[in-house]
């Protein structure tokens, strides 16, 4: 009976809330921590594409895309397939140069020949320059701030009708897909 007497107590009501106010402020300090820890720990993947072409060469009957990657993460990147109007490419097709000293300003331009893909590496102009582009046999790395020039040989069965039209180019790496969209423009 004593103990119901006792004045020193804290009252239910102030002991719920010291209660409440301790368990929010270690909840927050514990989210506030495990968002430091996944945000600056973690590093982003993230490529830019541009200067994306498709053409279609009228006299020759053959068909050439081209487009550059920027690797703009903050990490190494794989670059699973590469799809043109939603058809993949094959890689044996496909002819890629990397760089990391070259900055792509110039627009890329379509080649005066259709792409021998009988040989394993090609010269094609860059920036002014021949550059020894090497074909790709299986998924390409891209090293965080490296730029790659890829060319495809035939990209999505594209025919004369296509001239005009819009085509998309989707880059596709283990984690994201990136897409850019071009028109079919006529080559000579």
């Amino acid at each position: 009976m004593n103990i119901l007497k006792n004045k020193k107590a804290l009252s239910t009501v102030v002991t719920t809330l010291i209660i409440l106010v301790v368990s929010v402020l270690l909840a927050t300090v514990v989210t506030f921590y495990a968002i430091n820890v996944t945000t600056t720990r973690v590093q982003e993947e993230n490529l830019f594409l541009t200067k994306q072409h498709v053409w279609y060469n009228t006299t020759g009957n053959w068909a050439e895309g081209a487009i550059v990657i920027v690797n703009t993460g903050g990490k190494d990147v794989v670059i699973d397939k590469m799809t043109v109007r939603g058809q993949e490419v094959n890689w044996t097709s496909a002819y890629y140069w990397r760089t990391n000293t070259v900055t792509i300003s110039n627009d890329l331009s379509v080649t005066p020949d259709t792409i021998n893909t009988a040989v394993n590496t090609t010269s094609i102009t860059v920036q002014g320059t021949a550059r020894t582009f090497d074909q790709a046999s299986d998924d390409i790395t891209l090293k965080s701030g490296y730029t790659m020039v890829v060319y495809v040989k035939n990209p999505g069965s594209i025919a004369l009708n296509d001239v005009g039209i819009p085509v998309g180019i989707t880059v596709f790496s283990a984690n994201a897909q990136y897409y850019k969209e071009c028109n079919v423009q006529a080559a000579q």
